[in-house]
């Protein structure tokens, strides 16, 4: 065997399917080993170095979110590309923010992963982070929106970035919150000093601390030598924390001293140390919320909400969703070395009609999976998946009541007009509805909710839901 030999984890419950994209990658001369469950593959990444893991989502054992956790810790400089389907991009894009590499869609298309693979490779053999040009979001590079909600958005980056003020920025997952974070950085007096992004939500309640502030030599058993906390390593510039809302309740205390104090204390240290950290914060829950329900400190949020961002899904950018696409086109172009002029009207028709769970990550591969398989001088409908293709907004249906017409959905009083109280009965039912159809499994009810199992906990006590 070629000992310079690029070195790849496969994981995969399905043992043809691996057999197949061995024999595959092989032919690329590339060196495979396999496993077929979560904890087979962490048992052979402790005992083996790779370049590469590739790993299906839903293990027998595991999901890719807790494994990609766990390979976090064991090796985080290894780069991580997550095979699932399109029922499971919104969870995929949650991974990317966990440091997943990228995902690819199954079935998968054999050029499309050697292309992913190749660039991951090319990644990790890539100079260090502090040498290499600045991109956005890790890889991405975004052009300017045209719709009223982006040109507010970047009227607030140019109002607030000069300024020392921390800001929450608001969306879903994928919208693009971290470019709205770096953008501030760049645009600030900071621009010159790190840029360091973490995302609270992949922190136990354990490791926060240290992650965050760093530790000392001894602290805990197998604490062999310091640690530099992400505070300290953002000296100067920007830390940017992402899923502030995840961040454990006991940290949020520590957190809201180093914000006040601009001081840190590294466990296992007797002394303090002096920061100078601009604190930007993401988070795709209503904090006020959970403020409200005694999940996150009211105090820190007021510490950090002096100026508040809302990133809009890329369903609600009027006018945004083709100016994007033909964006990520050039870039597949150049990165595909291929000269697809645009797209046909009906395949416009139909990136506008679909709602994008994923937003900017998943039009992006879409755009990028549509470029490679294109024979034609424009992309088409044949080259789109199925899913965009074939997909139909949800209309709610009037029904006629006493009073007029009404909406179907969740039974509720006709006079009550209380919105609140009625997204909570609504949420409410979907909750045990799919709780029952999961068999009262909590971690997969939460997956399928689109939610982590915190919230979940959370909105089980909420409502009163004894399982």
């Amino acid at each position: 065997m070629n000992a310079t030999m690029p070195k790849i984890l496969l994981i995969d419950d399905d043992p043809a399917f691996c057999l197949m994209l061995k024999s595959f990658l092989k032919r690329q001369q590339l060196e495979v080993e396999t496993a077929f469950t979560a904890n087979d593959g962490l048992r052979l990444l402790k005992a083996s170095s790779f370049d590469l893991i590739l790993t299906d989502f839903r293990l027998p054992d595991k999901d890719g979110l807790e494994l990609m956790s766990q390979i976090q810790v064991l090796t985080p400089d290894v780069p991580v590309i997550l095979m699932t389907t399109y029922a499971d991009i919104r969870t995929a894009v949650r991974a990317i923010k966990m440091g997943a590499f990228e995902y690819i869609t199954k079935p998968i298309n054999p050029d499309e992963t050697l292309l992913v693979v190749q660039n991951a490779l090319n990644k990790k053999h890539a100079p260090a982070a502090d040498e290499a040009p600045t991109t956005v979001a890790g890889t991405l590079q975004f052009v300017r929106g045209q719709s009223p909600q982006s040109e507010q958005i970047e009227e607030f980056i140019t109002l607030v970035a000069p300024t020392n003020l921390s800001v929450i920025i608001e969306g879903e997952s994928g919208t693009g919150k971290e470019y709205v974070a770096r953008m501030m950085h760049h645009q600030s007096k900071r621009h010159d000093k790190p840029f360091v992004a973490i995302d609270c939500g992949a922190l136990s309640k354990e490791l926060a601390g240290s992650e965050l502030f760093g530790y000392v030599k001894g602290a805990f058993t197998g604490a062999v030598k310091d640690k530099e906390g992400q505070f300290e390593a953002a000296e100067g510039g920007t830390l940017f924390l992402d899923e502030i809302g995840n961040l454990p309740y006991e940290v949020q205390v520590k957190l809201l001293r180093a914000l006040q104090e601009r001081k840190v204390r590294k466990l296992g240290s007797t002394s303090d140390q002096d920061v100078d950290v601009r604190v930007l914060a993401a988070t795709n829950e209503d904090l006020v919320q959970a403020v409200s329900k005694g999940q996150f400190r009211e105090d820190l949020y007021h510490r950090l909400n002096e100026f508040k961002i809302n990133v809009p899904p890329l369903r609600d950018r009027d006018g945004d969703v083709v100016l994007f696409a033909k964006h990520f086109l050039a870039q597949a172009n150049r990165e595909l070395e291929k000269n697809i002029s645009g797209f046909d009207e009906a395949t416009q028709q139909a990136m506008l009609k679909y709602n994008w769970p994923g937003n900017l990550r998943e039009l992006r591969n879409v755009v990028k999976r549509a470029v490679l398989l294109c024979k034609t001088a424009e992309v088409t409908l044949q080259q789109l998946p199925p899913e965009i293709v074939n997909y139909t907004p949800a209309v709610p249906q009037p029904q006629q009541s006493e009073g007029g017409f009404s909406y179907s959905g969740a039974s509720r009083d006709p006079m009550d007009t209380d919105l609140k109280s009625i997204n909570e009965r609504t949420e409410r039912e979907m909750i045990l509805a799919m709780l029952e159809r999961v068999k009262y499994n909590k971690s997969k009810a939460a997956r399928l909710l689109n939610i982590d199992r915190k919230t979940l906990y959370n909105k089980l006590k909420l409502y009163n839901i004894d399982i």
